[in-house]
């Protein structure tokens, strides 16, 4: 019997890992691949996944696109000792990105990760339910150094689409339409987060992908050792009122610490996010229409630069009513 059920998981893992190995590999936007390639221009991470509404929505000049850079070691990625030893206390850590690409110009908020932080983040065990939740959504491996480093991160979306799917079954509803389990899963995860969407967004996010969804959550129940029974088009996850009464207590605690952890990375990126100044004027420029110039100083010094930008940008009457 444990081997039947070890030979049904195996089966499951192959079956996912070949859907998401299609799917990563998925064509972008010629203009996505080429700010990859000049982003990175001589260095050389693990990998990059492109995700987020520039993959969900397309790109037009007003899209923030958004990667995560994968990487063998902090160092690998040039930034500050200070900013790496950051990333590995409170992973990940961002930057702001702003180049040129065929005469236009496009922007990107990148996060990265160590291999080994994106193994671990996409666990079922940690605490941290960003990172799975992000890569149980579309995601694509628009640059990889090697055949390894590709394998080696498609492991770690399988990992966060498993840990999701498990998470879903124990969240969601006893028995219910395939979709109902994802709604109710990223319902969740959006209240543990510190979140500005409203509530439909959620929903949203399975609407866009539904087929996707719905194909992907009994190989990754399986995957995760959880027996179901199918009726129509409903299924039912065979839990016992323990597991899910487990579940919801551990969940509390995810939660809980969610918005404090999301708040420290806040306070966090006010000393590490690189670009944050023309990141805040890009935002600026695009919410309000005003025009911020940069001195290098700013740039280099947002936080003690910010006082008269505020100054100025209450003068112009974008804090008013109606502006």
């Amino acid at each position: 019997m444990a081997d039947t059920e070890q030979q049904i998981r195996g089966q499951a893992v192959g079956q996912i890992t070949h859907m998401l190995a299609q799917e990563l590999a998925l064509p972008v936007a010629p203009e996505v691949t080429l700010f990859v390639e000049q982003m990175l221009g001589n260095v050389r991470p693990l990998g990059v996944l492109f995700y987020g509404s520039g993959l969900r929505a397309g790109i037009d000049e007003d899209t923030l696109l958004d990667f995560y850079i994968i990487v063998s070691r902090q160092s690998d990625w040039p930034r500050s000792t200070m900013a790496c030893m950051a990333n590995a206390v409170l992973p990940p850590n961002v930057e702001y990105q702003e180049l040129r690409v065929a005469g236009r110009a496009m922007r990107a908020k990148t996060a990265i990760l160590t291999l080994a932080q994106l193994h671990d983040l996409t666990g079922f065990s940690t605490l941290n339910t960003t990172v799975w939740a992000r890569f149980s959504q579309p995601v694509r491996l628009v640059w990889s150094n090697n055949a390894q480093a590709a394998q080696a991160i498609t492991h770690c979306i399988v990992r966060a689409n498993v840990t999701a799917a498990k998470w879903a079954a124990l969240l969601g509803p006893l028995k219910a339409p395939y979709r109902a389990f994802w709604d109710a899963l990223y319902a969740s995860t959006y209240k543990a987060e510190l979140r500005v969407e409203n509530g439909q967004r959620s929903s949203s996010l399975v609407d866009a992908n539904l087929e996707r969804y719905e194909h992907s959550l009994l190989p990754c129940w399986q995957a995760a050792g959880i027996r179901f029974k199918t009726e129509g088009g409903e299924v039912l996850p065979l839990l016992t009122a323990e597991q899910k009464n487990r579940a919801q207590r551990q969940w509390r605690l995810r939660a809980r610490l969610g918005r404090p952890l999301n708040i420290l990375r806040l306070i966090k990126a006010v000393y590490t996010f690189k670009g944050s100044a023309r990141y805040a004027v890009w935002k600026i420029r695009r919410h309000s229409g005003i025009n911020i110039p940069l001195s290098p100083f700013a740039e280099k010094h947002p936080l003690l630069a910010a006082p008269p930008v505020l100054w100025k940008l209450w003068r112009q009457g974008a804090f008013r009513q109606g502006t």
